[in-house]
């Protein structure tokens, strides 16, 4: 394989589509109106028969589907939306989004969704915090677009749960910034104290908490009156030391492993990459990874550091991160799924 131009550059979330954060994709290759019938080259003209397009399916997706929708010789009827109030139904309890303009019954939810048209050649359905997005070619009836939803209601409808149930923990997750808080730091509990005596912030460690009791209580020298502001930078500060300090302390350790060298470590505060990678040695990380336990940092650092062996996500790409970590899924699993605090 050529080596990669040391300009070029993949993420932990390569080569996914730049969906809103935590977003989920489903491309649904649709059927071209009549009179357009696509065939395989080699098939006779005589014959013709649905073509499966292809699709990138996103890897953070769980589940993916994929449907192929046969032609279809039924006109193109005209969008009409459906009036905003049918969206208050009775069981209208998943997310809606903003700019949804249609409702359709997908068993007893009726799901209220964005429509756009664009030019592109399949329907493409997106779950992100917003709700149900579809996107779909300008020829394509609204017949085929609510086929196709239903074809997949059980998916659609499972993982707007699971979006609204997130959008309830991350409500949950916002930091009441004052003296006692808690705030997660590899993987365990630590308890933010207030304390004047101190000099910047100090970690205590006590080895004989109780079973369920946090053991670790970071020290803060500031006054019981400090504003919440002022504990959140400070904590944000210490964090990000922290971070650098454990990062590279990882990088150093598993590099060798990977039979790679890298040249430059640094940390980003990104919103949907927990990190990325460089051809000329170059690993950015995201410092709120400091939050989770060290399987989890271990695994997005040996994903970036197999990049600078394999500038792509292909099967001899995650050959190279087993080679390390057998066992990533489990950690990735927790990367994906764990609600990390909300610091504003």
């Amino acid at each position: 394989m050529p080596r990669a131009a040391p300009s070029q550059q993949l993420s932990l979330f390569d080569p996914y589509d730049p969906s809103p954060v935590d977003g989920l994709r489903v491309l649904v290759p649709a059927a071209p109106a009549s009179p357009v019938v696509l065939t395989p080259a080699s098939h006779p003209l005589s014959a013709p028969v649905p073509v499966l397009l292809p699709v990138l399916v996103p890897d953070l997706v769980a589940d993916p589907v994929l449907l192929v929708v046969p032609p279809s010789s039924q006109p193109v009827a005209p969008d009409v939306a459906t009036p905003a109030s049918v969206a208050t139904d009775r069981h209208a309890t998943l997310p809606a989004h903003p700019q949804a303009a249609r409702t359709l019954q997908l068993g007893e939810h009726r799901v209220a969704y964005a429509l756009r048209r664009a030019r592109r050649r399949s329907i493409g359905f997106v779950i992100g915090a917003d709700g149900l997005s579809v996107s779909a070619p300008r020829w394509v009836g609204m017949a085929e677009i609510e086929a196709a939803l239903r074809a997949k209601s059980a998916w659609i409808l499972r993982k707007l749960h699971e979006q609204r149930d997130r959008g309830d923990r991350i409500a949950a997750a916002k930091v009441d910034w004052r003296d006692g808080v808690s705030v997660p730091f590899l993987g365990e509990t630590v308890i933010v104290v207030l304390d004047p005596r101190t000099t910047g912030a100090v970690l205590n460690n006590t080895a004989e908490a109780l079973p369920g009791v946090p053991r670790r209580t970071l020290h803060l020298g500031l006054p019981q009156h400090a504003a919440p502001a002022q504990i959140r930078d400070a904590v944000q500060s210490w964090l990000q030391r922290q971070a650098r300090r454990v990062f590279e302390e990882r990088c150093q350790t598993l590099a060798p492993r990977l039979g790679v060298q890298m040249k430059r470590l640094s940390l980003s505060s990104a919103t949907t990459r927990w990190g990325s990678a460089s051809a000329d040695g170059s690993i950015r990380l995201n410092w709120r990874l400091v939050h989770f336990a060290l399987p989890v940092i271990d695994y997005v650092v040996t994903h970036e550091l197999a990049h600078l062996r394999e500038m792509n996500h292909s099967p001899a790409f995650w050959d190279v991160v087993r080679e390390v970590l057998p066992a990533y899924e489990s950690a990735r699993g927790l990367l994906r799924s764990e609600v990390l605090p909300v610091f504003d």
